[in-house]
């Protein structure tokens, strides 16, 4: 029976965020080896459970190797990096004979020794198996491409949907690749094409216009003869190294010409659509000013403050609006440690002044200052079983604490851990009722879509401050290519 390993290495790095990413962050969340990562992707809606199901439908033993994961922050510290990528390599050393590999990088991972991550520990896991072992896997829409990560890999499929909620179906057919070259029926080649724009985020969503019409494309290149697969990279604006930016990869049997071809195609196909994937903005002042006649609930995307692009999530501008304008009931959920033991400490039913928010900087807006009537103190644990962006099932937002302003207007979940608004669960299972706000403020920009588009009829995406501001011509580069759309209107293809 042929053998194939899976690994897994996640992580979105937000440059612009002064704090890095420490081992300690993927301890709070993923590091596995072994069966411990079969057993933790078991139940999840995951590509990596995709890859387990799919080598067992094709009767492949799957072999679990290693698996980190931490949440969206700062670019990973070099100790931490190097000390990753050795547990990852004695893990793959102790696999002994493998047939293959199934990978699954995010693309959008910097450290801060080496700023293409993803294409670096790709490239080192290749040194270690050997050119002719076929290394198959997955990326993150929000993937910035590399050449170094189509070279040291034989295919890579991105996830179509964005909010992601395929990633189960992508793993999958990764696995189905892998199963198919192994028995010899395919040789899988991949090209990819590099037009100079990026996608602002604020136009990623899959299944809106002009996106739309540009994800229609790929789906008809699929159809192609000898395509095996074709991958629309959105880009992720937030990291600040040479490989920021849109891309098309493609990947065909044995066919290199038709790979650079029908990349190049939906390449010109994702330039000809730049100007409308440039993105429109709408003030914090505007977006309250609409939410108080539209329909409730209505959500307001917070995304200057975008927890899933590795934001503080503690910003308040769009609470001190809210307050201001006199809209409500409205609920934020706030990344608030110290505001979270104060009022625990006061416990249920106590009234407390407290000042949430807005600690980090001054680019998130001010800290909120109110008399509360504390709600809720406890666990912050939860569970999704529905299919949601991230495909993750388990979140652990540390203590917890609910409290409530004096007038009822305003709702604040307080958080000992930053996690992002993938799931209404984190409402609902701490006794709060979704549909009984007229606002609900969540902190990212289409990653929450899935979870509160079935309760908001209305929903705005709001151009906040903060260091995932939409309008990416407001940060600072210095390493993007140049030059580049939106940034440099006459740029070329």
């Amino acid at each position: 029976m042929a053998r194939v390993g899976v690994l897994a290495f996640i992580q979105e790095s937000n440059t612009f965020l002064p704090g890095k990413t420490t081992f300690e962050h993927f301890r709070q969340d993923l590091i596995l080896s072994g069966e411990e990562v079969r057993q933790h992707f078991a139940a999840a809606h995951h590509e990596v459970r995709g890859f387990f199901d799919g080598l067992a439908r094709a009767g492949i033993e799957a072999v679990p190797i290693f698996a980190a994961r931490a949440y969206p922050f700062g670019a990973i510290e070099s100790a931490a990096f190097d000390r990753l990528m050795r547990l990852m390599l004695d893990e793959l050393q102790y696999a002994g004979r493998l047939d293959g590999l199934l990978v699954a990088p995010h693309g959008a991972t910097v450290a801060e020794s080496y700023p293409d991550a993803d294409g670096h520990w790709l490239t080192l896991v290749r040194q270690a198996v050997g050119p002719q072992i076929p290394i198959i896997g997955t990326l993150d829409p929000h993937a910035n491409l590399s050449p170094q990560m189509v070279a040291a890999t034989d295919a890579l499929a991105s996830y179509r949907t964005n909010p992601h909620i395929d990633q189960e179906q992508r793993g999958l057919e990764a696995a189905e690749l892998m199963a198919r070259t192994l028995r010899g029926e395919i040789q899988p080649t991949q090209a990819a094409c590099f037009p100079r724009m990026a996608i602002n985020i604020e136009r990623q969503c899959t299944t809106e216009p002009p996106l739309s019409g540009v994800v229609a494309q790929f789906e008809a290149a699929r159809n192609q003869r000898g395509v095996l697969a074709a991958s629309l990279m959105l880009g992720f604006p937030y990291a600040d190294v040479a490989e920021m930016g849109s891309a098309s990869l493609v990947v065909t049997n044995n066919d290199p010409i038709l790979a650079q071809t029908v990349a190049r195609q939906l390449g010109n196909a994702m330039w000809s659509q730049r100007a409308g994937l440039a993105g429109a903005f709408v003030s914090v002042e505007e977006s309250v000013a609409q939410a108080r006649s539209l329909p409730g609930p209505v959500c307001l995307l917070d995304m200057g403050d975008n927890v899933g692009g590795g934001s503080p999530g503690n910003g308040t501008w769009l609470a001190h609006e809210l307050h201001r304008q006199g809209v409500g009931p409205s609920f934020i959920c706030l990344y608030d440690p110290t505001s979270v033991v104060q009022a625990e400490a006061l416990g249920v039913g106590s009234r407390i002044r407290l000042s949430v928010g807005g600690q980090t900087d001054d680019l998130h807006g001010a800290p909120f200052h109110a008399i509360f009537v504390v709600q809720f103190v406890g666990d912050g644990q939860f569970t999704e079983d529905q299919v949601r962006h991230g495909g993750i099932t388990h979140f652990d937002q540390g203590r917890t604490v609910i409290v409530q302003t004096d007038d009822g207007l305003l709702t604040v979940m307080l958080t000992s851990r930053r996690v992002p608004p993938f799931s209404l669960k984190q409402l609902t299972a701490f006794g709060l009722d979704p549909q009984s706000f007229h606002v609900l403020i969540a902190k990212g920009v289409n990653a929450p879509l899935a979870a509160y588009q079935p309760v908001c009829p209305s929903i705005v995406r709001v151009n906040t401050r903060g260091v995932t501001t939409a309008d990416m011509t407001q940060l600072d580069y210095h390493h993007r290519r140049r030059p580049m759309f939106p940034f440099e209107r006459d740029a070329t293809m």
